[in-house]
């Protein structure tokens, strides 16, 4: 019997695996277009000045590699890697990308324990997915070492608020003691020893990321509070030349 491919081979790491729900839920255009593409477009307009190409790009928790074609399409890198602890979601972001033409290296591994080299990442995506790991600070480090002096954090990510709502509650399963909030998050990035200059932080508050799925303002016409605990955050950081 042929081996399996090496990045097909799950690690040791500890982790919560993502419900049935939450596997068929990635895969919806409501995902696609109203979860990742909207991500994208604003972290999009945060990067810094004057550069839009990068030569290796790599999507930590990829998924089922709906991220892999858009970020190929923005950034034109001469590496593309999707990281996944799941080896059915790799599987299936090999079949993504071969579907659009695109070819991309895969690596099975946690976000805490990165198969990858020192300083050999130039933009590194983290979209929704830290809410899932189970060793943020290491993560964090993790995404640190990884990146080239100058490189950059595209990172998305819903907050405690969110994630402890009944309704995330009843649909998927994350490990709810380490979920922090949005300032939380923000500290958490700047300690790993990011540079994120508070005009590179945005704080959306989209229909799916509240407990009524945006209907007291669709329906009943009721404006969210302006002072309220943020659900979602997006931020571009940047490692430090020196």
């Amino acid at each position: 019997m042929n081996a399996k491919p090496e990045w097909l081979q799950p690690p040791a790491d500890p982790h919560v695996p993502e419900t049935a729900f939450g596997k068929w839920f990635l895969r919806t255009e409501t995902w696609t277009v109203h979860v990742l593409e909207r991500a994208l477009l604003d972290l999009e307009r945060m990067l810094p000045a004057g550069r839009r190409q990068y030569d290796v790009v790599a999507d930590v928790g990829c998924g089922y590699g709906r991220s892999l074609p858009k970020l190929h399409a923005r950034f034109a890198p001469q590496r593309l890697i999707g990281m996944d602890i799941d080896p059915e979601m790799l599987a299936a972001s090999s079949r993504e990308v071969a579907a659009h033409g695109i070819a991309a290296d895969f690596v099975c591994c946690s976000s805490s324990n990165i198969d990858l080299p020192d300083a050999s990442v130039d933009l590194l995506f983290c979209h929704q997915t830290f809410h899932h790991l189970i060793d943020q600070e290491r993560a964090i480090a993790e995404f640190f070492r990884v990146l080239k002096p100058g490189g950059v954090l595209l990172f998305a990510e819903s907050t405690r608020r969110y994630i402890h709502s009944w309704v995330i509650r009843l649909l998927f399963r994350h490990p709810m003691d380490v979920q922090k909030t949005a300032p939380e998050y923000l500290a958490m990035v700047r300690a790993a020893g990011f540079a994120v200059p508070d005009s590179a932080v945005s704080y959306p508050f989209l229909w799916w990321s509240r407990e009524d799925l945006g209907m007291l303002e669709t329906v009943l016409r009721i404006k969210p509070p302006a002072v309220r605990e943020e659900t979602l955050i997006n931020l571009v950081a940047v490692k430090p030349s020196a």
